[in-house]
């Protein structure tokens, strides 16, 4: 017998016009860590635009966030700035404790904080190997343990993780980042199962190649090499995996969990 769950809106129907049903988020608060980077100013920023009151989280760049708040604020929507080391033990309830307390509420939460500390495994130090677990890995899950109490309390959440390719594929000189990346893919699904009968959505969202961020740091010969191995022949963009995350954020995606929805332009078909 099948379970029928409220929607986090009214749900959208084929015949309404226009797409923006399908992404409209008025009325929903969400969490977006690492938001002072590039591929999280995005994400933060769609958010923003889809009419959600978004936490802007930061680690260590508060100016960077401050500007993403304020275009967000500029722009007609809600923003509040958090900050807090997610490596701290402490810091993910706090910063989910003070986004609540800060704009009312938490529907949505976007693990995209990471960094990366790139070498060969031979010459990989203990601490780089720490260091990256610990912010892309285990500073999820951390968040996603705080924020499900009220997720679960109001029996509907969306939380969505950004691996990387990586964490499918592999990548030499990035043992470390792709370990954590697959393994907030076993996060996602292991979590999704458990929440689903809560009304709760766990996806993740799979980024490639992409113009911002990480991808800043290699030389033009390189991108030209990883752009020749993309089907679709370019960089993606910070704004299509943002409008990726919109969709996993949205009532158009209530019957989609435990799924990585790849942005990639083709680079990995499964």
């Amino acid at each position: 017998m099948s379970k029928t769950r409220a929607p986090l809106t009214r749900p959208w129907t084929p015949s309404e016009p226009g797409c923006a049903e399908v992404v409209a988020l008025s009325g929903r608060v969400a969490l977006v860590t690492g938001a002072s980077g590039g591929l999280g100013q995005a994400i933060a920023t769609a958010l923003g635009a889809a009419g959600a009151a978004v936490g802007v989280h930061y680690s260590a760049n508060k100016a960077r966030a401050e500007e993403v708040a304020g275009a967000i604020s500029e722009a007609g929507g809600r923003a509040a700035v958090v900050g807090g080391d997610l490596t701290d033990p402490d810091a993910p309830g706090r910063v989910v404790t003070e986004t609540i307390e800060a704009l009312g509420g938490l529907h949505i939460l976007v693990n995209n904080a990471g960094v990366v500390r790139d070498t060969l495994i031979l010459r990989m130090k203990d601490e780089e190997w720490d260091e990256v677990l610990a912010t892309n890995l285990t500073a999820a899950f951390r968040c996603t343990r705080a924020a499900l109490r009220p997720m679960i309390r109001q029996r509907s959440g969306r939380i969505i993780n950004v691996t990387s390719v990586a964490g499918q594929m592999g990548n030499a000189g990035q043992a470390n980042y792709a370990a954590a990346k697959a393994g907030m893919i076993g996060l996602t699904r292991a979590t999704a199962r458990e929440v689903a009968s809560r009304g709760i959505t766990v996806n993740a969202v799979a980024p490639g190649m992409i113009e911002v961020g990480m991808t800043a740091r290699l030389t033009p010969d390189q991108v030209q090499r990883f752009v020749e191995a993309v089907p679709l022949g370019r960089l993606g963009t910070g704004e299509e995996v943002a409008a990726a995350v919109v969709y996993l954020a949205s009532d158009g995606a209530g019957y989609v969990t435990g799924q990585v929805l790849n942005v990639d332009g083709g680079l990995v078909m499964r």
